[in-house]
């Protein structure tokens, strides 16, 4: 690989299942954010600004601030993970978590279809 060719963080066979399974259906995921620690209200003000955020919590331990995204398609996750939040001054590493089946959410059980 040159050097001007980026590796994706997703191999092609996951990213390929992630499109079959999410492609065309809202996408919820739960973000994590390592941030720098002078940074920390900085990057949870940013990043508070986006639509597709819902919410934005500055929390204690191994990850600095979660981000709960919605987003209408897989594609438009990827491009927010790729390209949108590394503009954000301040964060260092980021790890991406799909929710799968949501029970309760707002305070309101949800049914399994």
């Amino acid at each position: 690989m040159g050097p001007d060719k980026e590796k994706s963080p997703v191999s092609s066979v996951v990213e390929g299942a992630f499109t079959k399974v999410w492609g065309e259906e809202l996408v919820v995921a739960i973000i994590g954010l390592k941030v720098e620690t002078t940074e920390a209200d900085h990057v949870s003000t940013e990043v508070s600004k986006f639509a597709e955020v819902e919410d934005v919590f500055l929390v204690t331990g191994d990850i600095d601030i979660f981000l709960k995204v919605r987003f209408p398609h897989y594609g438009d996750l990827k491009e927010f993970v790729l390209h949108r939040l590394p503009e954000v001054r301040g964060i260092r590493e980021s790890k991406t978590l799909l929710v799968v089946t949501t029970y309760k959410e707002a305070g309101e059980r949800k049914v399994n279809q």
